[in-house]
This record gives structure tokens, sequence and C-alpha cells, in this order.
């Protein structure tokens, strides 16, 4: 009975940390279902054409549903010839463009099923016409190889979850699919590429005598089609790649275990472009902040992607960390990484940084010029005057010593805590950070540091290196530090945060950080928003992040 109830008393003080732990921890991208994906089968409107061609061309599909694939292909193939003809004779022809489209789609499955390749080589498809050659324009590069993806029209796909509640399509001509890499990129992270892409694709077709040319558009390329003498705005669907990318790769079941055991994902500290390069687009960066990770920028990212300008001038990237590691350490794994596409993309434009929270703090490192002043604030003199270990020294060093980054234009601040949070101090915060697990090498560092810091009487005692809670504190050494410095003159900067609708400004909090903690003098704008913590998902939030963003392209 003895060892039961000892064995009961353990499980319930386990139970009560990991209770704890998730309520610190617990934020809007923590929800079992972001996103949720299930196939369909595709449906055309028996109405939507009475006319003879076209509703020949609703014959054809409405047979090809009940056919083996290859004959299915020559029936679908057919009723998007139809349908095109009508579509560029009457280019307003709603019915038309309508049949078109599902047509196009249906014949994009049918390409899969049987396996064709006609981006490689010329396909005769059988139908009740006679033979017609199906061809494809060749890969422009090895990116944009079709035999390289798996192609799913988006008409398949029912879409739903927290984060696609509702749906933008940018209406037009074409089947919109998403094309899903086969296998994983090897090279994933010398090219700062998802390790798998997820990309939005519109399929064209057109037609001469016997033959069929299928066109993969890469929307991002190019939103425009050619469809005989006519150009048409192209069919886009952008959220159905976000939404499967979330499904598949499911990245927000590492929010909780990046914080716990930061050292166990050390490999998943990078940034990554969520589109292929391009030097004519200015990148936007988006920071997430604790527990969370590049997921939680969906919403933002979809919105901001379905407004034609924002398309035409921005691509964007993210920078994904293990929100457990102190942040000055993960400012500098970001710093590392700028580098590193400075290297790999050498035209890139000038960078906008949009960090959330944390992710807010250490954005706020990209535009600080420290040199080594907080150093000597911690050791009381130069790097080179401190008796460390060459390698304890070096790392130090990098998070420490740091200037502004020149590649940096513009940074929006949301919800960003630049003076702390008081949650960080109370016994809720106090107990998550005890349940972070700091990187072995840390506790070497810090035994080697230590007896050499100017003591800081108002600073909480650790027996350790500060993890990423206790960096969030506001009499932190570090966070004090930052705020005696001037953010870098000539970098605009904006500020974003949440009042819950109290409308109580400057007493006002979202419920984590206080406006006297996220609110910044010499701000470009600033807006208080009826949000709590999670302001990255509001409305007007969002729609302020669009205006920042073009002002900036101005």
């Amino acid at each position: 009975m003895t060892s039961l109830s000892s064995s009961l008393k353990r499980k319930l003080r386990f139970l009560t940390r990991f209770a704890l732990a998730l309520l610190l921890f617990s934020c809007y991208g923590c929800a079992a279902h972001l996103a949720t994906v299930k196939t369909k089968p595709a449906r055309l409107a028996t109405t939507v054409a009475t006319e003879t061609p076209l509703r020949s061309a609703m014959d054809y599909l409405s047979a090809a549903e009940h056919e083996p694939p290859l004959p299915a292909l020559g029936r679908d193939l057919l009723a998007a010839k139809i349908s095109y003809g009508v579509l560029t004779r009457r280019p307003k022809d709603e019915s038309a463009r309508t049949i078109y489209n599902f047509a196009v789609a249906r014949t994009v499955q049918g390409v899969g099923r049987l396996n064709f390749e006609p981006w490689r080589h010329p396909v005769i498809v059988a139908t009740d016409e006679g033979p017609y050659i199906l061809s494809s324009p060749k890969p422009v590069d090895s990116e944009h190889d079709p035999g390289r993806y798996e192609l799913v029209p988006t008409d398949t796909l029912a879409i739903n979850g927290q984060f696609f509640k509702t749906r933008s399509i940018v209406s037009g001509v074409g089947a919109p699919l998403v094309a899903v890499e086969r296998a994983e990129n090897p090279r994933f992270r010398q090219q700062y590429k998802l390790r798998r892409v997820y990309a939005p694709v519109t399929a064209v077709m057109r037609f001469t005598p016997k033959h069929a040319e299928l066109d993969l558009v890469d929307p991002f390329i190019s939103e425009r089609a050619r469809l005989g003498e006519q150009t048409y705005g192209l069919a886009i669907d952008l959220g159905a790649s976000t939404a499967m990318l979330i499904v598949q790769e499911q990245p927000e079941r590492l929010g909780l275990s990046r914080v716990m055991h930061p050292e166990a994902y050390a490999n998943t500290a990078r940034l990554c472009q969520l589109q292929q390069f391009d030097p004519g687009r200015t990148p936007v960066i988006f920071v997430h902040g604790l527990q969370e990770t590049g997921a939680s920028w969906a919403p933002m990212i979809d919105f901001l992607r379905n407004d034609a300008s924002i398309r035409k001038h921005y691509q964007f990237w993210f920078f994904s960390y293990p929100s457990g590691y102190p942040y000055p350490y993960s400012a500098m794994l970001l710093r590392r990484d700028l580098d590193g596409i400075n290297r790999a993309f050498p035209n890139h434009k000038r960078v906008v940084l949009i960090g959330h929270s944390m992710g807010g703090m250490i954005s706020r490192l990209m535009v600080t010029d420290a040199g080594d002043k907080i150093w000597r604030e911690f050791f009381g003199a130069s790097p080179a005057r401190t008796p460390l270990a060459s390698d304890t020294k070096r790392l130090l060093e990098d998070v420490l010593v740091f200037n502004h980054r020149p590649e940096v234009k513009r940074v929006i601040f949301v919800s960003t805590p630049h003076r702390g949070s008081a949650l960080a101090t109370s016994w809720i915060g106090r107990i998550g950070a005890s349940l972070v697990k700091g990187p072995r090498s840390f506790t070497s560092i810090y035994s080697s540091a230590r007896p050499l810091l100017i003591s800081d009487p108002a600073a909480r005692p650790l027996n350790r290196m500060p993890n990423s809670v206790d960096t969030l504190e506001p009499n932190d050494r570090f966070v004090e530090a930052v705020n005696k410095l001037p953010i870098t003159h000539g970098i605009p900067y904006h500020s974003i945060m949440g009042d819950r609708g109290r409308g109580d400004t400057p007493n006002s909090s979202d419920g984590v950080v206080p406006y006297w903690s996220s609110h910044l003098d010499g701000a470009a704008s600033e807006l208080v928003v009826n949000s709590d913590h999670g302001a990255q998902y509001n409305p007007e939030a969002i729609r302020e992040v669009e205006r920042i963003l073009k002002l900036h392209q101005q």
C-alpha cells in the first residue's frame, strides 16, 4: 500500500506540473485541428449550361465518371476542348469557364492515374473525334518539373479547421492544384526550403486541331493565361497548399516539445522560404513566439497572399526555432541564417521582419546596435579581457555581442513583451521554467561564466543558464540591458498589441503582455486591437500588417 501510495503521489505531482505547463504555454496554435483536409468527389452543377455545345461537354464529363481511366481521359479532354472553344469566342461566359476549369481538373487527374508524363514526351489519347496528341511545355527548371510532384485538384479537397473556417479563391480560368513533392529534398537546408514542397499550381489547356497542350502555371510567376486570342486572369487557390502542408507535416506537434526539450529539436531551427526565391520580391520573414511554430502564421499569410499587390511585391519566409532556448540564443541562430541567405541569395532585397511575442524580442535584436555593451555590463570588461575558454567565449560573444542587421529594412512587432511579462515571474511561470530542460552544453558554459559575472541584486538568482521563460522576466538582466539601447536610427518599426476589448490603454494588457511592456516610443505606428495575446490571428491586426506592407512597397 505504501508503494502504491508513493507511486500515485508521484503521478499526481507529474500531472499537476504538466497541467501547469500546459496552462503557461497554451496558445491558439496548440489546437488539435488547425487544418483538416479530406478528399471528396468533384461535382459540376447539372444546371450550369443548357446550350448545345456546353451541354455536349457536360455529357462527356458525366460519361467519364463511369469509365476506366483511359477512355475517361479522352472524354474529359473533349469536354475541355468544347468549353475552350466557347470560352475563346465568349470570354465572359461564366458557364463555359466553369465547365472548362472542371474539365481541365479532370484531365489532370486522368493524366495522374495513367502515369502519363506529357511534359517529357507527347501522349496519344483516343477520343470520339479520333486520336489527340496531348503534350505539355518542358519544365523551365528542376523546381518546376511536374514529375517531382503529385498534382491534386483543389476541387477534390474539403478543407476546414481553425485556420481555414473561411477561404478565398481568386476566380479565373484554369484548374487550381496543389503540387506535393513526392520525396524529401535532401538539400532542403542548404536551399532554405521546406523538406517537401507544397505549392499552388494552376493547370490550363489550349487546343489546336487534334492537339491539346496542358500547361502548369506557377501563380507566383504569372497570374495571367492566354487562351486563343484572349488573355484571362488565372484561377488561384493559395490556401489549399498551406492546409495540406499543415495536415501532412503537423508542425504544431513540435510546439510544446521544443519548449521543454530544445536540445532534442536543435535541428528544427531554421529560416525557410515558402515559395521559390524571386529577387524582385521583398522577403517578409515571420518569427513566431514561445511554444509556437511557423504554422501559427498561416491565417495571416493566407490573408496577405490573397491581395494581388502583396503577391506581386513580397515573398514569404519564416524563422522557426526551439522556443525553450533563451531568446538571445535564438536571435544568434537567426543571425546565422541571415548570413546564410545572404550567401545563397546575394541579390535579395532588404527584408521586413514580423515577430510575435518572443519572436518580436528576437526581431528587436536584429535592429539594435549593442556592440560589446551588454557583454561589459555582464562581465565588467571587454571580451578580450574576460578570462574564458575559447569555445565558451566564442559562443557567448555570438549571443551577447551584436549589431543591427543591414538587410533588415522594417520591423512589425505583434504582442511583443519588450520589457518582459509578469507571467514569467508568477508561480505558474516559475513552474513552467523549471520544466524546460536546457541543453547540456549550457551547463558547463554557465559554470565557467558565472564566477565572472558582475552581481545584480535586482535579478532573480539562478543556478543554471536562463531559459526562454527566464528571459521573459521583466527583471531579467538581458531584457533590462537591451531596453537601455535604442533601435537603430533609420529603421522604421511598428507595434500591434491587444487589449481584450477593454479599451483601457495605457493600462491595458492582452492577458500576457501589458501595454507598458509592448509600447515603444518612436514607433512609426501603433495599433491596439480587441485581442488577447494571439493578436497575429486578429483580423484588424492582419489588415494593419497589410497596410504597413503596402506602405513599405511605395
